[in-house]
């Protein structure tokens, strides 16, 4: 079947503060639009779940309009409509359901209520195609860090470990706050650690060498939190670059020894990392060194498909169609905690 023959998915995501609505066909992405309401949410330093919920209502409509507009398609075009049913902010998740139901209903087409975590590794199709079976995934954002084992994005994702506290996004802005950083902290936490030296402070490294392919970065931040308390009491000046660089190695150093080791051990050859951390510069410099060093292939997306979008949501609903599985009812619920091994939410 030819790509134009495949059918034409429509993706809607809404689990945090990013209004998301892709188009694609298979692997091919047509269109992926976003409105963000971070703007809003900076002066609080963190998403408020009402703000946020308010701004996909007013987003929802020019947001699918502008998507269908790139791509030249009508929503009469549309085969199947897919969203976001969770994890995420339970609001925020009501408004993109809604949304997807409405337009399911008066399309007449099916409707599939999709895993946020999924839809993250499933947006690596649209940049690298196919995703190899078996492969591991590393899921890094704010609100999750998941090591995945993924035999089939349909019907074959399994939790290897999760983080048992902060997620390393969340560390990012908490630590960020620490250093008078702007929110959200990951990027210029990033910028920042490019002009300091990562070996000049040297912070612990949860969940180090235990066993298990589980996360711990409230230590971390703890850790920090404590070097800056430190700092302002015995008056010295902050090292604001070399903190971020001591941070930021700690994080990247547990979560691709872990990933690496994941692939080692369960035989798999294909790394994909995905997420908002994903697009941090020295995630990825430390995940392609260690991957070359293991004989594992690297796969992460570009920047902007890392983030919260509806492409990657429009991607995973792709495989849920071509593996015909059923589609949702209009009775279709959300779940603000979606565990990762189910893609289709009940």
């Amino acid at each position: 079947m030819s790509a134009g023959d495949l059918p034409l998915i429509l993706g809607i995501e809404t689990s945090c503060d990013e209004t998301g609505v892709g188009l694609v066909r298979g692997c091919e992405l047509l269109s992926d639009e976003v409105a963000s309401s971070v703007d809003q949410h900076a002066r609080f330093g963190g998403v408020v779940p009402e703000v946020a919920s308010r701004a996909h209502l007013e987003a929802m409509t020019p947001t699918v309009r502008r998507a269908l507009d790139k791509a030249g398609v009508t929503l009469a075009d549309v085969d199947a409509v897919a969203v976001t049913a969770g994890p995420g902010l339970a609001g925020a998740l009501l408004v993109g359901v809604s949304a997807a139901k409405a337009y399911a209903m008066a399309l007449g087409k099916p409707l599939y209520g999709v895993n946020h975590l999924v839809g993250h590794v499933a947006v690596d199709q649209l940049e690298h195609g196919p995703l190899p079976k078996p492969s591991i995934a590393l899921l890094v954002s704010g609100g999750h860090t998941s090591l995945l084992l993924v035999r089939d994005l349909a019907t074959g994702v399994q939790s290897l470990g999760d983080t048992v506290d902060d997620a390393a996004g969340e560390a990012y802005d908490k630590v960020a706050r620490l250093l008078g950083l702007p929110y959200p902290g990951g990027p210029p936490i990033d910028r920042a650690a490019r002009e300091g030296s990562a070996k000049a402070i040297r912070f612990p490294r949860g969940k180090w060498g235990d066993g298990t392919y589980d996360f711990s970065f409230s230590g971390l931040k703890t850790a920090v939190a404590r070097w800056v308390e430190d700092s302002a009491r015995d008056g010295r000046s902050l090292p604001v670059s070399d903190i971020a660089a001591g941070f930021q190695e700690s994080v990247v150093d547990v979560l691709t020894r872990k990933a690496v080791d994941a692939c080692l051990e369960h035989g798999v050859e294909h790394l994909v990392i995905s997420g908002g951390v994903a697009a941090n510069s020295r995630l990825r410099a430390l995940a392609e060194e260690r991957c070359a060093d293991a004989g594992v292939t690297l796969r992460v997306p570009r920047p902007r498909l890392c983030t919260d979008n509806g492409a990657m949501i429009a991607a995973l609903g792709a495989e849920v169609v071509a593996a015909d599985l059923p589609p949702s009812t209009l009775r279709l619920a959300t779940d603000t905690s979606l565990p990762v091994d189910r893609t289709l939410a009940a």
